[in-house]
């Protein structure tokens, strides 16, 4: 996630621009955006000061949150898929929830055997051909 101008650079962008600056040269000088200072600028005349805002970048809070039940709980439904691991946990989650949490705990997704097998059969097929071909020009 991006992280905040620190308030020194703010700062200086603010005296800066009170001494006579203009806001283009201002966001040329202090390669930020000319958006960036106008957001600065609003949050001054509003609030008094331009500060970073802090605590809004939480994020969600996962679904399944005691990593060690869910564990036990994947232990002992390995066999089945991760939707109907979704249908069998307690609480409604989606199947992709599911994979992120097992992700967390370091289980990857279960690998098709059909499309390796198939790709397997192709490669022979082309190449008992080739060696049918080489044979009758022999």
């Amino acid at each position: 996630m991006p992280q905040s101008y620190s308030y020194d650079l703010r700062t200086k962008v603010m005296k800066a621009l009170d001494g006579g600056m203009k806001k283009t040269e201002a966001s040329k000088t202090f390669n930020i955006s000319r958006n960036t200072i106008d957001l600065w600028l609003k949050r001054r005349n509003e609030s008094g000061d331009y500060r970073a805002k802090k605590g809004y970048q939480k994020g969600d809070n996962p679904k399944i949150q005691d990593l060690e039940e869910w564990k036990e709980f994947v232990q002992k439904n390995s066999s089945k898929t991760q939707k109907e691991m979704a249908e069998a946990w307690g609480e409604k989650i989606s199947d992709q929830t599911i994979g992120k949490a097992l992700k967390k705990i370091g289980f990857t997704r279960k690998k098709k055997l059909m499309g390796i097998e198939k790709g397997l059969k192709r490669k022979e097929e082309s190449f008992t051909k080739k060696l049918v071909k080489k044979n009758q020009k022999n």
